[in-house]
């Protein structure tokens, strides 16, 4: 048993965008207009979520928080989906979605304290000079199904794959999502936190250490990592 889990280290990360630029080009999420934007219909699995902002233009100290699923132990929205469209695997710790099971209804984003689920509110459109990068190994959620954040779920599958036809176990390394391979500042940290020897597993027992939200006892395995300053 294994629990997949990220560290991000905010005082590293410089706000770039990379880690929600890789997410969507991984899981092959539509590009949003600013039409989308402004009627709150975009999807973003991985957002910048400005959280601190000090002084007065040009003269402006800016920080963010980056967002993907919290990949709680205890999650909400597994608990109110009434198909099980949404669920919690033991095996990885990890939240997933069944896309085939969803109606739509849309309880889980209601019972998401971090409102990272998003309502596929239209058939998913991308220009014709993009339709041929689409990632293979994501389906394309169709209109009308809610989708997340699953921690590029596939890598693993693949991983599992590679490992087992090389006859070997899985290492650190094997798995790691588009977003974390994507940061230039080297700001986030994935692994398994119940091997207490993993560098995600030791960063989270920091003294810097917190999870978003956590006295509502949700139990994430995202773990930021406070500023020293």
């Amino acid at each position: 048993m294994q629990r997949w889990g990220m560290v991000i280290d905010l005082d590293k990360c410089t706000a770039c965008g990379a880690c929600v630029v890789a997410c969507q080009s991984e899981n092959n999420i539509p590009p949003s207009n600013p039409e989308k934007y402004a009627e709150g219909r975009s999807i973003q699995w991985m957002t910048l979520l400005p959280w601190f902002l000090e002084g007065e233009y040009p003269n402006v100290n800016f920080r963010v928080l980056p967002r993907p699923c919290m990949q709680c132990e205890h999650p909400p929205c597994v608990k109110v989906c009434p198909v099980g469209a949404t669920y919690f695997s033991k095996e990885t710790g990890i939240v997933g979605q069944i896309y085939g099971r969803c109606i739509g209804c849309r309880y889980c984003t209601t019972a998401c304290p971090y409102t990272v689920r998003y309502f596929n509110w239209r058939e998913p459109e991308w220009p014709e000079e993009m339709k041929n990068y689409l990632n293979k190994d994501v389906s394309v959620r169709p209109k009308g199904v809610v989708e997340k954040c699953t921690f590029c779920h596939h890598r693993l599958i693949r991983a599992k794959e590679q490992v087992k036809d090389e006859g070997r176990e899985l290492l650190p390394g094997d798995y790691v999502p588009a977003c974390v391979e994507s940061c230039p500042a080297s700001a986030m940290f994935f692994g398994d936190l119940e091997n207490p020897k993993s560098v995600v597993s030791e960063l989270a027992r920091s003294a810097r250490a917190f999870r978003l939200l956590e006295d509502l006892g949700t139990h994430p395995k995202v773990v930021y990592l406070a500023e020293k300053r």
